[in-house]
């Protein structure tokens, strides 16, 4: 046992806690609480601060993944623990929601673990939740379900995230990439149940894919540029499936291209084969030839003289317009949203319009309609100067 937990008071907090160190304790000082990757799920003792507080200009005095909320240690436990939860020790015993800088500051204070259920902001609370679920006990719904039939949430869920990066950043966004990271744990568990892979083989393969790819940060070679950060991390890709043996298995899919889910939307497809080719130096250099290619494109679409080549020669058109997106810095797939988004929002208008006129849409012409639409156009402009 280490010779601090041999202190009588201390002895005496853990047994109050009910704290076994054998399971697990945390000892902390409180100036580096916020630093420190603790675990509400284990016993958490609080020593006084260590009077050497960390440069305010470090940019990991707050712990990566907590330091959206500031470097107050009492706001974060106060974020972790649940309101009633007991603290012991200081001044005297409290709870979490009672806490004062003042109380914690004079340890030690002792924070008994929380039980799985009560440790949702854990990063093992989620895993921990999930297999529960999956247990003989737990939700018959959830214990059917398996990779392919969680093939469909998975979509739904990144498209929700998605159309709640377009409305902002704002806390629906936390709440959607919740329920993203679900459908993540939820795979890894079933691997896990297969002994195949678990979580932290994720965690782990992820970590140091990046690492490896980022050998200008982590390592020796120089990139100054985006575009040379994309030429190397394309080579580096390349060097690894080279490395594991993958082979390219469809003759008309180049070696450039492997791993380019071919489930990906249509437009982020084209984006992202766009890209790698690009990267690779095939490309053109200005947004000039980029036009002069949709002009090309749209005048043989206009030359089609049957449905197979004008659906080719749209096809065409589709294609170098994601090129155009992509030289401008915009997003395909968010841009064609907007417009739609947009087209939806204002032939809104033009219903309420034509209904406060008393007119059914389908009644007018298309010169009725037209007007109409100018009319919504005309309106959204008044209103978006009057902000």
């Amino acid at each position: 046992m280490p010779s601090f937990l041999t202190d009588p008071a201390l002895a005496a907090l853990l047994e109050r806690a009910g704290a076994d160190p054998d399971e697990g304790l945390q000892v902390i000082a409180l100036d580096r609480l916020v630093a420190r990757p603790f675990d509400p799920g284990m016993a958490l003792m609080l020593l006084p601060p260590t009077g050497k507080p960390l440069a305010a200009d470090d940019p990991y005095a707050t712990l990566p993944g907590r330091h959206g909320h500031g470097t107050d240690p009492v706001a974060l436990l106060q974020r972790l623990y649940p309101p009633d939860h007991p603290v012991l020790g200081g001044t005297g015993d409290t709870t979490v929601s009672s806490l004062t800088p003042g109380h914690v500051a004079t340890g030690p204070n002792l924070l008994p673990a929380l039980a799985p259920e009560r440790d949702p902001a854990s990063m093992f609370g989620l895993p921990w939740l999930v297999h529960r679920l999956r247990q003989p006990d737990g939700c018959p719904w959830d214990r059917e379900q398996d990779h392919q039939t969680l093939k469909p949430f998975l979509l739904e869920e990144t498209y929700e995230v998605y159309d709640a990066i377009d409305a902002g950043a704002g806390p629906e966004l936390a709440e959607e990439l919740g329920d993203l990271l679900l459908q993540i744990v939820l795979h890894a568990q079933y691997a896990a149940e297969q002994g195949i892979f678990d979580l932290s083989d994720v965690q782990r393969g992820i970590t140091a894919k990046i690492i490896g790819r980022h050998p200008h940060v982590f390592g020796d070679v120089q990139a100054d540029t985006p575009d040379e950060v994309v030429r190397n991390w394309e080579q580096l890709k390349a060097a690894e499936r080279e490395a594991s043996g993958q082979r390219v298995r469809d003759p008309d899919m180049p070696e450039a291209f492997r791993g380019l889910s071919k489930s990906l939307p249509s437009l982020a497809y084209a984006d992202e084969m766009q890209a790698r080719a690009a990267a690779l130096g095939y490309d053109w250099p200005d947004l000039e030839d980029v036009i002069d290619k949709l002009a090309e494109e749209a005048t043989e679409l206009l030359a089609a003289t049957d449905d197979e080549q004008r659906r080719d020669e749209y096809g065409d058109v589709m294609f170098v317009l994601v090129n155009l997106g992509r030289k401008l810095g915009i997003d395909p797939e968010a841009a064609l949203r907007s417009a739609s988004r947009k087209f939806a929002s204002r032939f809104a208008r033009v219903e309420r319009l034509a209904e406060e006129q008393g007119t059914e849409l389908k009644a007018l012409g298309l010169e009725a309609l037209d007007d109409l639409w100018q009319l919504a156009k005309r309106q959204e402009t008044i209103e978006k100067e009057g902000r």
